[in-house]
C-alpha cells in the first residue's frame, strides 16, 4: 500500500486510494509531523517528549512509544505482526520516517523547487504548477510549537520564492497577465518581497496596463519606506525609469545590453587571448557576490582561472589574474582549504618570478591574496604577508588595495585570544574606506567585522547598530549572504539575552535553513550543531544530539562533553587528553571554552591550566560571541571555576 503523507496544511495521510487514514488523536499526528520535519533523520525518543510537552508528564517516553505503535498500524496495516517497521523505524536512541521524498508533500514540493530554479521556462512552469497545487493551508497549520513554527516560516519562504519564479516563466513564455493574479497575492501578504513588486510591475507593464505597472512601483517605495524605513533596491529603482522611459526592460534594458556586450565581446576578442584572463577575473568577482550557487562557481572558476594563468609566459599578466579577485572574507574557514592551498602556492610562485621587478601593486595584492586565503593556516608567512601588504597598499594611496590588504590583515588576527579590540579597529577602518570611496562591499564587511568584536566585547547595543547598518547596505547594493550572517547574530543575540530556550533554537535552526545553498560550506559544515551544543550548555539542558550528528571541524572539542553525557567519563578523559590546540580563528575562544568545561567536570588539573592560560587574554569577553554565531557565556567565570 502506498501512503501518501500531507503537511501542508492540516496533517493528514491517505492510502494508495486516495483514501484518508485515520492518525488518531492530535499527539499521534504531533509525532508524525515531527519526523517529517526531520527529513528522514532520526530523531531521539526524548527530543520528541520536548517537543510535545511543555511540561512532560509522568510515563511521556512511554506515551510516545504508545503513539508510535499506533501510527504504524494505521500508516502500514497490512505489515504482518512481529516484522520490523518499513515506514516509522525505530534507530538508536529514537524514530525516523522512512517514507520515499515522493511520498510527502513537503519534501516533493522542495525537490520540484530546486529543480525548477534551474530549468527552462516551460519545465519550471510544470514543476511549480505541480508543487503549489499541494498546498492546503499554512504547513503544519495544527500546531504551534516551535519546531513546527520554524519549519512553516522556512516553507512558506520557499513558497514565496516558487511563486515568484513561476511568474518570472509565465513572463519568459509570454504570458504577463497569467502572473497578476498570485503576484498581487503575495505582495499584499509579505509586502517586503521586492523581487515579488518587480515582477507585479514587470507583468502589468507587459499586459498593457502600465499606469497599473507605474502605482505598484510607487505602492512599494511608500510601504518599504513606511514599514522597513529603506528604499527600494537597485532592480526597483532601474525598473522604474525604465518604464517611465516606456521601455521594456525585457527587450531594451540591462539585459539586452549584457546579451549584445557578450556577443561583441565574443566575436571580437580571440578566444586564447589572455585578455580573457582578466576579464573573467572582474565577472567572476562580481559572480561571487552574487552569493549561493554564483559563489560557488566563481571560486570553482577562479582556481581554473589562476591555474592557467600561471601556464601564460607572462608574469605580470598573471599576477593581474591572481590578484585581481579581491572579494571581501569574513569567515576564517576556507570552503575549500586545498583549494586555497593551490591559490596560495601560485600567488607565491607568481611573486617569485616576478622577484625584485615586481610592481608594488602587483605584490601588494598577491600578498593580500596569500593573507586571506591562509585563513586558519599556521606559522609565520600569511601574517608577514598581510603586514607587507598593508604597508605597501598605505604608500601607493590606493583606498581598494587598502581595503583588500586590511581583509588579509583581518584573517591574521586571531593567532590568540583576546584580539576583538584589534579587529574592531580593522573594521572602523573598512567602514570608513568604503564610505568615502564608494567600496560598499568592503563596508558590508567593516560592519560585519565590527558586529563580530562588539559581540566578543559584549556591547550589543553597538552590535545591533552594525548588524542593521550592514543588512541596509546589502540592501540597496544587492548583497544577499550579508543576512546570512545577520541572522545568526540574531540568533546568537537571543541566547546570550537568556531569551526562552525554545525561541533561541528556533532561532539557529532558522538561520541554518538559510545557509542551505549559500555556498559557504567553511561557514555550515558543523555550525548548527554547535551552536545547539553551546546554547544548551549555557542554559543547563541535555547535550541530546542524533546519531550521525556532522560536527565538522568542531568534533575534537564537542566530543568530551558528549562522551561525559553518555556516562563515559574514561573515554571523556583520553578525548579531553587528545583535544588539539584550537586554530587562530573566530572558534578559537569557543574551542578553549569547550575544553575547559570537559576540564572541569573531568578534574584535569593540566588541562584546565592550558584552558586559563589559553584564555587570559580574552577574560573581559563572551567566550565564543567575537565569531557573531554561537557563545559560551564569559570567559571570566570560566577563568575562576579553572582555579
Amino acid at each position: 500500500m502506498r501512503v501518501r503523507i500531507g503537511v501542508l496544511g492540516p496533517v493528514l495521510a491517505w492510502d494508495g486510494a486516495g483514501r484518508e487514514l485515520d492518525l488518531r488523536g492530535p499527539r499521534h499526528r504531533a509525532v508524525l509531523a515531527r519526523l517529517v520535519a526531520a527529513h528522514g533523520r532520526v530523531v531521539p525518543v526524548d527530543r520528541i517528549v520536548d517537543d510535545l510537552w511543555v511540561e512532560p508528564p509522568a510515563g511521556a517516553v512511554g506515551a510516545v512509544r504508545t503513539f508510535v505503535a499506533a501510527l504504524r498500524r494505521a500508516l502500514e496495516p497490512e505489515r504482518p505482526p512481529r516484522t520490523p517497521a518499513r515506514l516509522l523505524v525505530t534507530e538508536g536512541p529514537g524514530y525516523a520516517l522512512r517514507a520515499e521524498p515522493a511520498a510527502v508533500d513537503a519534501w516533493r514540493f522542495e525537490a520540484a523547487v530546486a529543480e525548477a530554479a534551474g530549468a527552462p521556462p516551460h519545465r519550471a512552469l510544470e514543476l511549480l504548477d505541480g508543487a503549489l497545487g499541494d498546498w492546503r493551508g499554512a504547513p503544519y497549520a495544527d500546531f504551534d510549537e516551535a519546531w513546527a513554527g520554524t519549519e512553516r516560516a522556512r516553507l512558506e519562504q520557499l513558497r514565496s520564492a516558487a511563486v515568484e519564479r513561476r511568474s518570472g516563466a509565465l513572463l519568459e513564455l509570454g504570458r504577463p497577465g497569467e502572473a497578476v493574479p498570485e503576484l498581487d497575492a503575495l505582495v499584499a501578504e509579505h509586502p517586503w518581497r521586492e523581487e515579488a513588486w518587480r515582477l507585479l510591475a514587470l507583468a502589468l507593464y507587459r499586459a498593457g496596463r502600465q499606469a497599473d505597472a507605474l502605482a505598484v512601483l510607487r505602492r512599494a517605495r511608500s510601504l518599504l519606506d513606511e514599514r522597513h524605513g529603506v528604499e527600494p533596491n537597485v532592480r526597483l529603482r532601474r525598473l522604474e525609469t525604465d518604464l517611465l522611459r516606456q521601455a521594456d526592460p525585457g527587450a531594451e534594458g540591462a539585459e539586452q545590453v549584457w546579451a549584445a556586450t557578450a556577443a561583441a565581446y565574443d566575436q571580437t576578442v580571440d578566444p586564447q587571448s589572455p585578455a580573457r584572463l582578466e576579464s573573467t577575473v572582474g565577472l567572476l568577482r562580481s559572480l561571487a557576490l552574487t552569493g549561493g550557487a554564483g559563489l560557488g562557481t566563481a571560486q570553482e572558476q577562479r582556481a581554473a582561472t589562476v591555474a592557467a594563468a600561471e601556464r601564460l609566459a607572462d608574469p605580470e599578466l598573471a599576477a593581474r589574474v591572481i590578484g585581481g579577485y579581491d572579494v571581501p572574507a569574513i569567515w576564517t574557514r576556507a570552503d575549500d582549504p586545498a583549494r586555497s592551498a593551490r591559490i596560495v602556492a601560485a600567488a607565491e610562485h607568481a611573486l617569485a618570478r616576478l622577484g625584485a621587478d615586481a610592481h608594488e601593486v602587483d605584490r601588494a595584492r598577491l600578498l593580500a591574496v596569500v593573507a586571506v586565503e591562509s585563513r586558519g593556516v599556521p606559522g609565520p608567512r600569511p601574517a608577514e604577508a598581510a603586514a607587507e601588504a598593508e604597508r605597501l597598499a598605505r604608500g601607493l594611496g590606493d583606498p581598494a588595495l587598502l581595503a583588500f590588504a586590511l581583509n588579509g590583515v583581518f584573517m591574521q588576527a586571531f593567532h590568540r585570544t583576546g584580539l576583538a579590540p584589534e579587529r574592531d579597529r580593522i573594521g572602523a577602518e573598512l567602514i570608513a574606506l568604503g564610505a568615502r570611496h564608494r567600496l560598499p562591499a568592503y563596508a558590508i564587511l567593516g560592519h560585519l567585522i565590527r558586529l563580530q568584536a562588539r559581540s566578543a566585547l559584549a556591547d550589543f547595543t553597538g552590535a545591533d547598530e552594525h548588524a542593521e547598518a550592514a543588512d541596509r547596505l546589502a540592501e540597496r547594493h544587492e548583497r544577499p549572504l550579508t543576512g546570512v550572517f545577520t541572522d545568526w547574530y540574531r540568533a546568537m543575540r537571543l541566547a546570550a539575552d537568556d531569551a526562552p530556550f525554545e525561541a533561541a533554537e528556533a532561532a539557529y535552526r532558522a538561520a541554518a535553513a538559510r545557509l542551505d545553498g549559500a555556498g559557504m560550506p567553511g561557514v555550515q559544515r558543523g555550525l548548527l550543531p554547535l551552536a545547539l551544543l553551546c546554547l544548551r550548555l549555557q542554559r543547563g539542558r541535555p547535550l541530546a544530539f542524533e546519531d550521525g550528528t556532522d560536527w565538522g571541524p568542531y568534533e575534537p572539542w564537542a566530543r568530551p562533553l558528549l562522551l561525559l553525557e553518555a556516562g563515559q567519563r574514561d573515554a571523556a578523559a583520553a578525548g579531553l587528553r587528545g583535544t588539539p590546540v584550537p586554530p587562530g580563528d573566530l572558534m578559537t575562544e569557543a574551542m578553549w571554552a569547550l575544553t575547559a568545561r570537559a576540564a572541569i567536570e573531568l578534574g584535569d588539573e593540566t588541562v584546565q591550566s592550558s584552558a586559563a592560560a589559553a584564555l587570559a587574554p580574552a577574560a573581559g569577553e563572551l567566550a565564543g560571541a567575537g565569531s557573531g554565531m554561537v557563545t559560551v557565556g564569559p570567559v571570566s567565570a570560566l577563568i575562576e571555576a579553572l582555579r
